[in-house]
C-alpha cells in the first residue's frame, strides 16, 4: 500500500488552496467537511450537488485535497478516514478558508434560488 502524503504546513500554498478548491465537486466536499469539523469516509460523498460520484472519481478528489494540504486521511482497515486542517490553515493563512467557504455559501445559495425561479417560471401542462 502506498503512503499517504500530507504536505507540513510551511509547504501549502495559497495558489494551492484555489487550484484544488476551484473544482465545484472538491469544494462541495470540503465546506460539508469544514462545517461539520468531524471525519468522513470517502463514500459519505457518494452523493454531491445531486449528483452521483463514482468511487474512483472520489479517491482523485480526496487525493487531491491531501496533497493540497487541506485534509488529513488515515488508514482504518478499508476505509479512509477524513478530517480537515482548518485550524493549522487558519494559523498559516487568517481569514481564507472562512472567506472561501463564505463565498461558497453565497453562490450555492444563489443558485438554489436561481433554480427555483426557473422550474417556477416553466409552463406547467394541464
Amino acid at each position: 500500500m502506498r503512503p499517504l502524503i500530507h504536505p507540513s504546513i510551511e509547504d501549502i500554498t495559497v495558489e494551492g488552496i484555489l487550484h484544488v478548491l476551484s473544482d465545484p465537486v472538491r469544494v462541495a466536499i470540503y465546506a460539508q467537511m469544514a462545517n461539520a469539523g468531524c471525519a468522513f469516509n470517502c463514500t459519505n460523498f457518494s452523493q454531491v450537488s445531486d449528483k452521483t460520484i463514482p468511487k474512483s472519481t472520489l479517491s482523485q478528489h480526496f487525493r487531491a485535497l491531501r496533497e493540497a494540504g487541506l485534509i488529513r486521511s488515515e488508514r482504518h482497515g478499508v476505509e479512509m478516514h477524513n478530517t480537515t486542517r482548518c485550524k493549522e490553515i487558519e494559523q498559516r493563512f487568517p481569514g481564507l478558508i472562512g472567506a472561501i467557504m463564505n463565498a461558497h455559501a453565497v453562490q450555492m445559495t444563489e443558485q438554489a434560488c436561481a433554480s427555483k425561479r426557473k422550474s417556477a417560471a416553466k409552463p406547467k401542462i394541464a
